[in-house]
């Protein structure tokens, strides 16, 4: 598993991240898929304080404990909940943020916090706030670098270039290339991209024959058409959804979501052939024909 540096912070994260969002809710349940991640070196952790409720941070620091040493660990904040109710909202304020980020300390197990997330965010935040509370986490040692987590091309404008954000997690993959626009902006603010949705819901694996599906600005048809294009060229689609987001030098990692341990061993395997997947050329010109077909 290779690595790479997580902007311009001292963080080093592997390639593949776990999206922990899909683990089931229950230790004994997330314990092999978990393990198996850590077996097969990936050593990036991305959870949220939201997934379900917090459970989902007790049940991921529980696990990683013996390794904590030799892991990022990723959270968010913003989504603001009271256990044991329903529903949340929105708090990006700064007294919310010190509140959340000892209760994620608590609910993780550790007394640190690799990478703090906005968990969104909208363009009536304080950012000048926001990012004055990041910058005084990271100075007292509580979270080592910090981030956000959007789509928003206005809250990313107005958040980036006031803050020195390690990264932003974004949606982006071969069907989905809207935000590459952005990112040699990112880079420039010495900011990395962490990818989410790389797998299109299933689509952009080997099985996507039986999950066929419209999927964004594309029909059912068009996606068959473009994915049995892609694999009588690459021959397998899970690979090249890989080798596709990691060729960017703006991407640190692709973070995927796995909810039985199968799907880790499968990504893995995938991501060892997709370094041999060396020409994108052909994808490139692919998707981005149909990508333009789909929005006239």
């Amino acid at each position: 598993m290779q690595k790479r540096t997580l902007g311009t912070s001292s963080l080093t994260i592997s390639e593949i991240g776990l999206g922990c969002m899909s683990l089931p809710n229950d230790y004994t349940a997330a314990k092999p898929i978990v393990f198996e991640a850590l077996s097969q070196g990936i050593t990036y952790f991305d959870t949220a304080d939201l997934y379900d409720f917090g459970a989902n941070e007790e049940i991921v620091g529980k696990l990683v404990k013996g390794e904590r040493h030799n892991l990022t660990i990723a959270t968010k904040v913003g989504n603001r909940f009271t256990k044991g109710e329903d529903g949340w909202h929105w708090d990006a304020s700064p007294a919310y943020i010190e509140q959340a980020v000892q209760d994620s300390l608590r609910r993780l197990g550790t007394d640190y916090i690799d990478l703090y997330q906005l968990h969104g965010g909208t363009i009536d935040d304080d950012f000048e706030a926001i990012i004055e509370v990041f910058e005084r986490l990271k100075k007292a040692g509580t979270i080592r670098a910090y981030g956000i987590s959007s789509i928003r091309p206005n809250v990313i404008e107005r958040f980036l270039p006031s803050a020195t954000a390690a990264s932003i997690m974004m949606q982006y993959s071969l069907l989905d290339r809207q935000p590459e626009e952005f990112f040699d902006f990112i880079e420039a603010q010495g900011t990395s991209v962490v990818t989410r949705g790389t797998l299109a819901k299933g689509l952009l694996t080997n099985e996507w024959q039986q999950r066929a599906q419209a999927y964004g600005s594309y029909t059912e048809e068009e996606i068959q058409l473009t994915l049995q294009q892609l694999k009588e060229i690459y021959g397998d689609i899970h690979a090249l959804a890989l080798a596709f987001n990691l060729q960017h030098s703006a991407i640190a990692s692709t973070v995927i979501g796995a909810s039985k341990k199968a799907q880790i061993t499968e990504t893995i395997q995938a991501y060892e052939r997709a370094q041999h997947i060396t020409d994108l050329t052909q994808a490139n010109a692919l998707t981005q024909l149909q990508r333009y077909s789909a929005h006239r």
